[in-house]
């Protein structure tokens, strides 16, 4: 307990209290009257308050560390929810806004199978879609899977069979390496996406003009067992980086080869439709879904899938946000119980305070004030370590995606974007005031306790 020295001077209308050792709770109440009592020296108020704090160390730096952790983690999670959305929503405008993606059936974006469909994607369907009105060109196309052995090395990855010479329409961003040409009708040549020719962690996987041998499994008509084939293959083009995951990590081949290998009798997996427009998108998707029927015929646009995602996103984001907001609650309970039992060790000192002209109010604020100091430092250092743990973490996942280029790889060897986090300065303001706020009402309970205490009361225990 804090041992003071009372001093009276010669008129007897002021009294300084001074602690016998320096850097205890108070320095010095000054008392002229008391009705003219300065207890809103706000400066004296924080050293104080500061010099309380300081004296429990530990128990100071432990309450202020919950602030900093639950600041943190929403300012982490919040910058990187952003980076994510901001990576979908660029990787997704690459697309181009006139492309629908027609498929048989239902598409079921949240998972578990789709319901059947009765309609075959066949010559008949793809003539029927192209004489609608506003379609440019229709581009039918299967798919399959290839395990890909390069002098050794083995990638398995998608195939995706269609005319190459109408991949621009698709994705009208893409280049090709030099040397690299594009020819309808080679049945054996194969288009390689960046993904696959340079591999996360192995570069020059396959070249322009190497052969490629790829094995494929089809079930036998007769026995229905799995049976295996390969078939060579020459690298006829490899593509740029598109931006668009899918064709990045995919090899393409052409519709009568795929047809033939993958047991297809005709039947397409997929069409895109060109619009003549990004304006004629609706009116296409009315066509086709009126034409078919939307249960035996699922049309997707890019704007829908944009949509999806961040419908997706943005529950991932408010579920994210909610963790953190715990850990910030959680912080709030600990400056409750810091402030509480500080409150419970400071009895005496607190009826000393009243008993020479110290009013409620002044230990009202004085205990705020720790509160707000607790606030101001947790919320300040929070915001910095969210930002650093951010990009911390976004640079660890750099590389964690990695299918790798080896053998007995199943994933296509691609590996996920790497994206760098996001911090709106609205943001980070929001996330600073409700610490701050949540540390200042933390402390309301105990400094009400403070300053309702009897000095009698006090000075009794």
């Amino acid at each position: 307990m804090v041992k003071l020295n009372l001093k009276e001077n010669a008129h007897g209308d002021e009294t300084s209290i001074s602690p016998t050792e320096p850097g205890k709770v108070f320095s010095t109440i000054h008392q002229k009257k008391p009705e003219k009592h300065h207890y809103g020296n706000l400066k004296q108020i924080f050293i104080l308050a500061f010099d309380a704090l300081r004296e429990r160390k530990a128990r100071s730096i432990l309450t202020i560390l919950m602030v900093v952790t639950g600041g943190g983690l929403m300012v982490a999670l919040n910058g990187m929810s952003a980076g994510v959305a901001s990576l979908i929503n660029k990787q997704l405008s690459i697309l181009a806004p006139n492309v629908l993606f027609v498929s048989p059936g239902q598409i079921n974006f949240r998972g578990g199978p789709s319901p059947p469909s009765t309609l075959i994607f066949n010559s008949e369907v793809v003539n029927r879609i192209k004489s609608l009105p506003y379609i440019q060109e229709v581009i039918p196309s299967y798919q399959g899977q290839f395990e890909l052995n390069a002098q050794g090395n083995i990638l398995t990855t998608p195939v995706l069979a269609m005319d190459p010479t109408k991949l621009h329409l698709i994705s009208p961003s893409l280049e090709l390496v030099p040397g690299s040409l594009i020819q309808e009708n080679n049945p054996s040549g194969m288009i390689v996406g960046d993904t696959i020719a340079n591999p996360p962690g192995k570069t020059n996987f396959v070249t322009v003009g190497q052969n490629i041998k790829a094995t494929y499994s089809f079930a036998d008509p007769t026995t229905g067992k799995l049976q295996h084939q390969s078939r060579s293959f020459v690298i006829s083009a490899i593509m740029q980086p598109s931006g668009n995951s899918y064709i990045d990590r995919s090899v393409i081949i052409n519709l009568p080869t795929a047809n033939s290998l993958f047991k297809k009798g005709g039947k397409y997996d997929q069409m895109a439709v060109i619009a003549l427009s990004g304006d004629y998108v609706n009116a296409v998707q009315q066509e086709i879904t009126s034409l078919y029927g939307s249960n035996n015929i699922g049309v997707t646009t890019p704007k829908a899938i944009i949509k999806t995602i961040q419908g997706a996103q943005g529950g991932n984001s408010s579920f994210q946000t909610g963790i953190a907001f715990i850990a910030l609650l959680v912080g709030a309970v600990g400056i409750i119980t810091t402030l509480y039992t500080s409150v419970n060790e400071r009895i005496k000192e607190i009826g000393t305070m009243k008993a020479i002209g110290a009013k409620s109010r002044f230990i009202l604020a004085l205990f705020l004030s720790e509160a707000l100091i607790i606030g101001l430092l947790g919320s300040t250092l929070g915001l910095v370590t969210g930002v650093a743990g951010a990009y911390v973490l976004t640079s660890g996942m750099l590389g964690s995606g990695s299918g790798g280029g080896t053998s007995g790889s199943e994933g296509g060897g691609g590996s996920a974007p790497h994206f760098a986090p996001i911090f709106l300065p609205n943001d980070l303001l929001n996330v600073w005031l409700l610490s701050l706020s949540l540390s200042l009402a933390a402390g309301v309970y105990p400094a009400w306790k403070a300053s309702r205490l009897s000095p009698l009361e006090a000075l009794r225990r």
